[in-house]
């Protein structure tokens, strides 16, 4: 081996992306393939977006703007919140990475709900910490369970709401009892990476509801899903300015690029916040009609509020992804666990309905 890694690099569990669809066409001699298997969006960027996008190539040799301040003024602008409490980042996950590195030191605690979003277990080896998981419930948060794992050595509690891959959620009460119960020591990180799918009344607006109660939240947000930004990479978080101004400071210069930048300007219009409406509501629609179609044909779902289901097939989830995989449809694999399925376009889901048939 060339050079000494550290030993915590040398064991680190690698994140696994979904398998493109052409990987999928070509590993089964296939003439084209699906994918149904990263939560992105399979309608494109806005409509209007995209002009904001050719536009800002022209100065593709100018570096952007490193803190994105106009960015950040249309977000605490339509957030309602001062612009010293948000920051941009690559994406939700980029700033849960800068998380880790501003807060936890080796042999300092890291409580999350498992199974959850796969970074979480990496993060947490590549900073040293003890990650210390709690059980989901009938596949959802055990909130109560969250705050006894937490200890005096504990930095961050991470939730991801709704959470990947179960698309389940965490009421505004429940959250606002969790924090009401833990010391203003302990980071508690909301990760809405797929609020806009959120039709659940008991989810409410955690920036208005739970922040001005509680300096030690902080909300991430991200323009990869919904938005169909996915390949620009760009998230924002809201929190108390001390705990933004952390996660600003261990920021790589320059992170989040110029097309990005202007992409979620553009979303921000008003042109675009109608675009989005009317492309949400056909995902929801689409999901609530793949739900019932797989609940009505034996498969096991988790009712989800997120633009992907969760099947709990346990131990067939292999086979089923298999199963899927040779048909053209590339889906997400949990062994033993489950097999969680992107809500794509009316036509991939038919695609998708036809293929899996009945267990």
């Amino acid at each position: 081996m060339s050079g000494r890694p550290r030993a915590v690099v040398d064991g680190l569990p690698q994140y696994k992306p979904g398998k493109s669809a052409a990987q999928a066409a070509a590993d089964h001699q296939l003439v084209e393939a699906i994918k149904l298997a990263s939560n992105e969006s399979s309608y494109g960027p806005l409509p209007s977006v995209l002009e904001a996008v050719a536009d800002g190539a022209n100065l593709l040799n100018r570096y952007p703007d490193h803190r994105g301040e106009a960015l950040r003024a249309a977000i605490s602008e339509k957030q309602g919140v001062a612009s010293e409490q948000v920051t941009i980042g690559c994406g939700s996950v980029g700033l849960l990475q800068q998380a880790f590195l501003a807060y936890v030191d080796p042999g300092d605690e890291v409580v999350y709900p498992w199974r959850s979003f796969e970074v979480h277990p990496v993060f947490s080896a590549i900073a040293e910490a003890n990650p210390v998981t709690v059980p989901l419930k009938d596949q959802a948060f055990d909130l109560g369970a969250v705050e006894a794992a937490v200890t005096d050595r504990t930095k961050l509690v991470i939730l991801s709401t709704p959470n990947n891959p179960t698309g389940t959620v965490c009421g505004t009460d429940e959250l606002l009892q969790l924090l009401d119960a833990l010391s203003n020591d302990v980071v508690v990180i909301i990760d809405e990476a797929y609020l806009e799918f959120v039709t659940d009344e008991s989810v409410r607006n955690p920036i208005t509801e739970i922040l001005p109660r509680h300096n030690n939240a902080v909300v991430f947000r991200t323009f990869s899903k919904a938005y169909g930004l996915a390949n620009l990479r760009v998230g924002y978080a809201v929190g108390h300015a001390d705990v933004i101004g952390a996660i600003d400071k261990v920021a790589l210069p320059f992170l989040v690029n110029g097309l990005a930048q202007a992409a979620v300007l553009a979303s921000l219009e008003s042109t675009a916040e109608a675009e989005l409406r009317e492309r949400v509501a056909e995902v929801i629609q689409e999901r609530t009609r793949i739900t019932e179609a797989l609940s009505g044909a034996g498969w096991p779902v988790t009712p989800s509020q997120a633009n992907f289901l969760w099947l709990p097939v346990g131990d067939d989830a292999s086979a089923l992804f298999q199963h899927l995989e040779s048909k053209g449809i590339v889906t997400r694999p949990f062994e033993n666990e489950g097999v969680r399925v992107t809500v794509g376009t009316p036509e991939e889901n038919d695609r998708f309905l036809e293929e899996i048939g009945t267990p």
